[in-house]
C-alpha cells in the first residue's frame, strides 16, 4: 500500500501489483483486429465548429471500435461557460460509435485568461468531470462502451477522467496530462494529478505484460516536446517522459502516443533512450501520433492487428467537405 496526499487529505493508494490482479478478468485481448478513429484540438473558430459535425458523420459512416479525443474542444481564449461545454457534448453524443475524450489545457487551464471569462480553473475541471465523465465506467456516444476509471481505484476517487480499456490485440489508456507545462506551477493541482497518471501509466504497462497485449495505446493532449535537449527544473512532463521511456524499453510489443497541442498532423518515431545509447537510436518500438489540428478539420482512422509484427497502422482520413478552396 502507498500514500498519496490530495490537497491536504492523506489517502491510501493501491500498488500496481493489486491494480494488476483486482482487473485482469476485465482487460483481456479480444478480436484479432479493431478499427477506431483518432481526433482532437478541434472546433477553436466558428468556421471550424461548423465544419467539425462532418468529422462525426464521416466517422458515423464506419462501424468503429471507438473515437478517441485527445482534448481541447475550443480554443484558450474562448469562453469556458456551461453552454460551451453543453454544446460540446451535444456534438460529441451524435457519435455513433463509443466517443472517448481527455482533457486539454484549453478545456480548463486556460479559463482563469481575461478573454475566457475569468473562471476558476479548478471548478472548471470539476465541470469538466462531472460532464463528460458523469458515468465514470462508461462512454459517451450512442453506443457507449465500457471502461475502466482510475477513480474506481483506491486513492484515486477524483481521477475520473484516466480511462484504460481492451480492444483487439491492444490496450488503450488516457493519461490527463495537458499543455501549459501540464499546469505545473499549480502544485496543490499538478501533484496529485501527476502521480495519478504515473500510477495508471505503470498500471497500464503493467497490465499489457500480464494480459500479453501485442500493443499499449496512450492518448493525452499535450506535446511533451521530445525534442527537448535538456528539461529544465519544473518540467511539467519530465517525469512522464522518464517512466514512458523506461516502461517502453521493458515491454516486448509496440507502443503508440497519441497527442494533440502543437496542431501538426505527424507520425513519427522521437524517443531516443538517454541511457545505454552511444549512436542516439531512437526506439523502434515506440510511435508518436499527432491528430489533426487547426486549422485542419479532418480525422485518422487507426487499426490494431495482431497478424500485424507493427501491431498498429493508421491512415489520415481527410473530410472531403472540410477541404478549403483556394
Amino acid at each position: 500500500m502507498k500514500w498519496l496526499l490530495f490537497v491536504g487529505l492523506t489517502v491510501a493508494a493501491q500498488d500496481v501489483d493489486t491494480f494488476v490482479q483486482q482487473n485482469a478478468a476485465r482487460l483481456l485481448p479480444k478480436a484479432a483486429r479493431v478499427r477506431f478513429a483518432l481526433i482532437g484540438d478541434q472546433e477553436y473558430t466558428p468556421v471550424q465548429e461548423k465544419l467539425f459535425p462532418n468529422v462525426i458523420d464521416a466517422m458515423n459512416k464506419e462501424r468503429l471500435a471507438f473515437v478517441a479525443h485527445d482534448g481541447d474542444i475550443k480554443n484558450g481564449r474562448s469562453a469556458c461557460d456551461d453552454a460551451t461545454f453543453a454544446k460540446r457534448l451535444a456534438g460529441f453524443n451524435r457519435s455513433a460509435n463509443p466517443f472517448i475524450l481527455t482533457p486539454g489545457d484549453n478545456d480548463w487551464t486556460d479559463c482563469g485568461r481575461k478573454e475566457a471569462g475569468v473562471g476558476d480553473p479548478l471548478e472548471r475541471l470539476a465541470k469538466v468531470r462531472s460532464m463528460f465523465f458523469p458515468a465514470g465506467k462508461w462512454t459517451l456516444g450512442k453506443r457507449p462502451l465500457a471502461v475502466l476509471s482510475q477513480s474506481q481505484t483506491a486513492g484515486f476517487a477524483p481521477f475520473v477522467e484516466n480511462l484504460m480499456w481492451a480492444n483487439g490485440p491492444a490496450l488503450f489508456a488516457t493519461l490527463h496530462i495537458v499543455g501549459t507545462n501540464n499546469n505545473a506551477g499549480v502544485a496543490k493541482e499538478f501533484g496529485p494529478r501527476n502521480q495519478a497518471n504515473l500510477f495508471w501509466l505503470r498500471a497500464a504497462f503493467a497490465m499489457a505484460k500480464k494480459q500479453k497485449f501485442r500493443g499499449v495505446m496512450l492518448i493525452m493532449q499535450a506535446n511533451p516536446r521530445f525534442d527537448a535537449k535538456k528539461r529544465a527544473a519544473g518540467d511539467g512532463f519530465a517525469e512522464f517522459v522518464a517512466l514512458l521511456e523506461k516502461e517502453t524499453v521493458g515491454f516486448a510489443g509496440q507502443v503508440v502516443l497519441v497527442h494533440g497541442d502543437s496542431h501538426y498532423f505527424r507520425i513519427d518515431k522521437p524517443l531516443v533512450p538517454a541511457l545505454n545509447n552511444p549512436d542516439g537510436a531512437r526506439l523502434e518500438n515506440f510511435t508518436r501520433v499527432e491528430t489533426f489540428g487547426p486549422p485542419d478539420v479532418h480525422w485518422i482512422r487507426a487499426t490494431a492487428d495482431a497478424k500485424d509484427p507493427m501491431v498498429f497502422q493508421f491512415e489520415q482520413r481527410i473530410v472531403e467537405a472540410n477541404i478549403r478552396k483556394r
